[in-house]
């Protein structure tokens, strides 16, 4: 299947077609899944010298690693109080510094792999709907005090000199985060793991996995690999071949648009390179792309089907904020299903001796997908055991067909949350 139509696919490096599995093949690990996990695991046990195959079902990075917001940066889809509250502070600051490690594993991979094409650019700017400046500077001096890391604190004033919008009130500058054409990225992974003697074999589902014995099998429509150890990454688009972890999470859906080249006035309204997002439940997250368009994502479901009019739905959040793009035409519409699992933190870990998962990083996981894939790579090869970090995040049912109703109620009471506290702000 082609990769769907998105600003990403269409501005995508040149790349080969892999093949597909269409015999027996004898590997240390096969990592079922080549999204941003997947890949990023296979990079790390073939630079620690393991013999590697991925496995995937469509095209590498097909999923929401290659059509996400391309937001680089620290932390969890969960947030810190999740991690605090399990783990005590010690512990979740090591977490924390894991989620760091993730950021800077992917920096290096672009100045180390020269992927210019990722066409990084710095800084990310949170945003506030709502008038709170003292929440926002504890929130700062926090990160500053328990995480050693620096977030710089923006005023109402501060934040009217990125912004020509009177939705925002205040915000932090994290100068350590970027934003990147994330498609590019997997894809110059996946020719330095060819490079490298990695196998990449792409329409190539796991229909069944064998793996109680110490050589595990995952075979496909027309193949079948042998492995000391499986890695499962599958994402939102996972099949049913390995039911318990594909249990344990929700796939979710966002929506991402582009508009079409705006010239100036998009620099006259948004007057920083840095990606954007707002702290709502379904945060509005943007950046300019192209030089002058806006890739504009937000809005969550739990449908699989793209709304019909989800051109229309994103145009209302962005003009909600910019009234002066109005007449801006939508170029690019997409969706994406994102893993989430309950506790809102990562799969990352051993489900089995030799079966591992690497999955479920819920809409944060261009920082902590890489992350997960080196953990996993350091079990395997017994370099560490630091994936037993994540131990208190384990496994919980999904919910079966009681799931998704219950994260779309939630998701709509915490939508009115955001509509009392943005309303407050307006009245007074």
């Amino acid at each position: 299947m082609p990769y769907p139509d998105t600003f990403y696919s269409r501005t995508a490096i040149k790349h080969p077609d892999f093949p597909v599995l269409s015999a027996t093949i004898e590997t240390d690990v096969c990592i079922v899944g080549a999204g941003l996990a997947g890949l990023s695991c296979a990079l790390e046990l073939l630079n620690k010298g393991k013999s590697v195959v991925l496995l995937e079902s469509q095209k590498v990075a097909w999923g929401a690693s290659g059509r996400n917001g391309g937001f680089v940066s620290s932390g969890f889809s969960g947030g810190q109080d999740i991690v605090e509250n399990r783990l005590g502070l010690e512990a979740a600051r090591e977490v924390f510094g894991l989620s760091l490690e993730g950021v800077e594993m992917v920096r290096g991979n672009i100045s180390n792999l020269n992927l210019e094409e990722t066409n990084p650019s710095p800084g990310m700017l949170s945003v506030i709907r709502y008038n709170d400046p003292e929440g926002m500077k504890r929130y700062c001096e926090k990160m500053a005090d328990r995480y050693d890391h620096q977030l710089d604190f923006l005023s109402q004033d501060d934040v009217q000199t990125y912004f020509k919008t009177n939705r925002y009130f205040q915000g932090n500058l994290d100068k350590k985060a970027f934003h990147f054409h994330p498609l590019n990225y997997c894809l110059g992974l996946s020719k330095d793991i060819i490079a490298k003697g990695g196998y990449i074999f792409e329409n190539s589902e796991a229909i069944h996995m064998e793996l109680d014995a110490s050589i595990k099998e995952v075979c496909t429509p027309k193949g079948l690999v042998k492995a000391k150890d499986i890695v499962f990454c599958g994402g939102g688009y996972a099949g049913s071949a390995f039911s318990k972890v594909r249990q344990s999470f929700l796939p979710i859906s966002t929506y991402v648009v582009v508009t079409e080249k705006l010239g100036e006035r998009v620099h006259d309204l948004i007057k920083t390179k840095a990606a954007i997002l707002d702290d709502r439940m379904a945060s509005d997250y943007y950046r300019i792309v192209d030089s002058d368009r806006l890739l504009w994502g937000g809005r969550i479901t739990t449908r699989k089907s793209e709304p019909k009019r989800l051109s229309q739905l994103l145009k209302q959040d962005m003009i909600d904020v910019y009234p002066e793009l109005r007449n801006a035409k939508i170029e690019m519409a997409w969706s994406g299903l994102m893993a989430y699992a309950r506790h809102k933190m990562p799969y990352i870990g051993a489900v089995k001796p030799g079966v591992w998962s690497c999955t479920a990083f819920g809409g944060h996981g261009m920082n902590t997908a890489p992350i997960g894939g080196r953990l996993i790579s350091e079990a395997i090869t017994g370099q560490s055991d630091r994936y037993k970090l994540f131990k208190a995040f384990d496994f919980q049912w999904n919910g079966g067909f009681v799931g998704p109703i219950a994260a779309q109620s939630m998701y709509l009471g915490m939508k009115a949350v955001d509509w009392w506290r943005e309303s407050r702000s307006k009245s007074c």
